[in-house]
């Protein structure tokens, strides 16, 4: 029996604000593509300054999967966003368009590129209080050292991501591992013909002085405004963990100045592209970085031909 026809899936992926919208809508204009958001918080609803959500201006005519498509209240997992994210790719190959995975949520990213097999998260909430307090005492380093003696998967995250520390301690408790659930991924193998490009990676100060405009310009559009509506509806732990919220509460609170909260925000900001560029030099050693420009990150004459061509090959 012959293989099942791998589809062609174009990964645009960088650290936060390095301009992956902009590049990738140029993609899919010169390719004939629809974009798939890879954004774990562009995914739900009412969040739109915070997150960073492209406007209709910024799509320009391009159509945009998973965007908004879950309410803030309601609990949400990678194992759920893979089958949304599947569906959307297989959609739009059936329509003879291009599919682009776009965004910078690097565990989207692989559980959709490596067909990763994922349990849903059944762990009740009292067992993960335990363990985040667990965390919090003990620190994500040395939780890490102990899950890695029995998963050595364990070992490639980074401690300070706390959500998959908490999820790999939950795994280990129920007689499971990452390193089963990767094991049992690559022998299921792949549905995609993947290419990745990697923006962002190559000039450090010109990322963070985006991330600054960005703030300043997040804040001029409304920022606190949506952070003080955001919380009045209870969001769940996961959208409350949204960069631009959290850091705006003590100001909500009277308990520091605009300023300062703005400042903490482009520092946590800084700080979680930092372990996004950590993240991708790990996991993305293939993917072809495209370097910094005056005005940010983009893609030559020849490298896009050379995509079109690739396109055509992986579409016949």
């Amino acid at each position: 029996m012959d293989a099942p026809e791998k589809i062609p899936l174009l990964v645009v992926t960088g650290p936060t604000a390095c301009g992956k919208t902009a590049q990738a809508v140029r993609l899919c204009e010169f390719l004939g593509g629809e974009v798939v958001s890879a954004d774990s918080m562009q995914i739900y609803s009412g969040m739109e300054i915070a997150t960073a959500k492209p406007s209709a201006e910024e799509m320009r005519g391009v159509p945009h999967h998973l965007l908004g498509v879950v309410p803030p209240s309601e609990p949400f997992s990678v194992a759920k966003y893979k089958l949304l994210a599947d569906a959307a790719i297989a959609g739009i190959y059936a329509r003879g368009k291009l599919p682009v995975l776009v965004g910078g949520t690097g565990l989207y990213i692989r559980a959709v590129t490596e067909n990763l097999t994922l349990a849903e998260n059944t762990g009740d909430p009292a067992q993960r209080n335990a363990l985040a307090a667990q965390y919090d005492t003990e620190g994500g380093a040395a939780i890490l050292r102990k899950l890695a003696a029995e998963d050595p998967a364990a070992a490639k995250i980074h401690p300070n991501d706390k959500k998959r520390v908490i999820r790999a301690m939950e795994l280990h408790s129920a007689g499971c591992s990452m390193t089963s659930q990767n094991e049992n991924s690559r022998r299921a193998g792949t549905q995609y013909h993947c290419r990745c490009l990697l923006l962002g990676m190559d000039d450090r100060a010109l990322l963070y002085a985006r991330i600054h405009r960005r703030v300043d310009a997040m804040l001029a559009a409304g920022l606190l405004e949506e952070a003080r509506t955001f919380f009045l509806h209870n969001p769940g732990q996961t959208a409350a963990q949204a960069i631009g919220y959290k850091e705006l509460a003590p100001h909500l609170r009277g308990e520091c100045t605009l300023q300062t909260a703005a400042d903490r925000l482009k520092t946590e900001t800084r700080r979680y592209a930092k372990r996004q560029l950590t993240w991708f030099r790990i996991q993305c050693p293939h993917g072809e970085q495209i370097p910094a420009q005056a005005d940010g990150w983009t893609l030559d004459e020849a490298r896009m031909h050379a995509l079109q061509k690739w396109r055509k090959n992986g579409c016949d």
